[in-house]
């Protein structure tokens, strides 16, 4: 699919309320003091128990998104001094689409006052604002800035719920600032995509070798449908029918995509860093691997769910995972990676056969594959790229900056 250049952002955004009234909203909820108990993702990963052993503490989690809004009453307190490196310089505070905000909130959220109730509390949030609008070469410019500069501020985790299709050669500056933060000690997850129902392209800087691509499970412990597969899904977590903040109306909205299951996985290698603070990134991704709940199937990593559904209890609570060398990347390594038994048939398609992993409380191994329903086009409908910058066509290829995440819920 080729995108014109030229696109305006007003434009884009009459097209994207035309998508959202068609897809059918979520009315938001004037019962804030309830949205704890609508976090069931928390009760299913144990966090009141891991929160015993572990909230975040001491570690640090870069947000590179659109901004975080600090007066929310979750993130007061919470949030660092960041810095803007998007076009407009409107400065860290000012999320008009409030995504990076959301992102904040799943991550370090206090829950004070009826907000967002965080995985990983007591951490601490680096706001670095990408906000782009341009063509991808300041995509890529803007998004190396911000990895180098949240690595300079010793930012652990590195926090990218963004995305952009194209190829490997449009971010050079991007993948050399990911080697940077690689050898620095950084960990960086990025959002895989919200493709998945549709061209399925790789998503970009999830696709750079090295970077955590995150997938999404639904609330069944299945594959997201919405979710983008490929090589460079490394991980996945929860991120179907979370609760954030509504972007384009006040109150609470039910949410959902690769963003936020980026987000969930931030916040557990904050969770399992802080309990380990001697860990390398190195160490505490391969910990996060080795206890993921395994993909169902022949095949390691799996193309849908990488090396598996994170399971961060299984390292606080129950003392599992070994962290190995502290110099050795396990993912580019592909550490305990299997291949397909010859004896078995040959595997569906990507879009016709998704994998399957147990619902975060079940720790049992599915013993076979699911077959997700493809969903009705309505609110639980396929993917909205929000594309924060104008189309390009380059290499006979066209790239779009976006966040990624889910049509007609946040």
């Amino acid at each position: 699919m080729l995108l014109s250049t030229g696109v305006r952002r007003r434009a884009f955004w009459a097209l994207a309320g035309a998508v959202l009234v068609s897809a059918g909203g979520v009315a938001p909820s004037a019962e804030a003091q309830d949205i704890r108990s609508r976090q069931w993702y928390l009760d299913a990963m144990k966090a009141d128990d891991m929160w015993k052993v572990s909230r975040g503490q001491g570690v640090k989690v870069a947000v590179i998104d659109t901004g975080v809004n600090t007066s929310l009453p979750e993130l007061k307190g919470q949030v660092l001094g960041g810095k803007d490196f998007s076009e407009a310089k409107k400065g860290t505070e000012e999320d008009s689409d409030g995504h990076g905000s959301n992102m904040a909130a799943l991550i370090a959220g206090t829950g004070s006052h009826g907000g967002i109730q965080g995985l990983a509390p007591g951490t601490k949030i680096l706001p670095v604002k990408v906000e782009v609008e341009g063509n991808p070469y300041s995509v890529d410019s803007q998004l190396g800035s911000a990895i180098r500069y949240a690595v300079g501020q010793k930012a652990r985790v590195i926090n990218i719920s963004m995305g952009s299709t194209g190829v490997s050669a449009y971010f050079p500056k991007t993948k050399s600032a990911v080697e940077y933060a690689l050898k620095r000690g950084s960990l960086i997850l990025a959002a895989s995509g919200n493709d998945g129902e549709k061209t399925n392209l790789p998503s970009y800087p999830a696709a750079i070798p090295g970077v955590v691509g995150v997938g999404a499970i639904d609330r069944e412990g299945k594959v997201a449908n919405f979710s983008t597969s490929g090589p460079n899904v490394g991980l996945a977590a929860v991120g179907d029918d979370l609760t954030t903040h509504c972007s384009n109306s006040q109150g609470i909205c039910k949410s959902g995509g690769t963003s936020q299951a980026t987000a969930i996985t931030s916040a557990s290698a904050a969770l399992i860093w802080s309990k380990h603070p001697k860990w390398t990134n190195n160490q505490v991704l391969r910990v996060m691997m080795q206890t993921a709940s395994p993909p169902a199937g022949d095949v390691i990593p799996s193309p849908y769910l990488g090396y598996g559904s994170i399971r961060p209890r299984k390292v606080l609570l129950d003392g599992e995972g070994d962290p190995g060398p502290a110099d050795v990347n396990p993912l580019l390594a592909r550490e305990g990676a299997t291949k397909p038994d010859p004896s078995a048939s040959a595997s569906k398609s990507p879009s016709a056969d998704p994998q399957s992993t147990p619902a975060p409380q079940d720790d049992k191994k599915s013993d076979k594959k699911t077959v997700a329903e493809p969903e009705k086009n309505d609110d639980n409908s396929s993917t909205l790229w929000i594309a924060l910058g104008a189309g390009a066509v380059l290499l006979g290829a066209a790239v779009a900056f976006a966040l990624v995440r889910r049509r007609g819920r946040a």
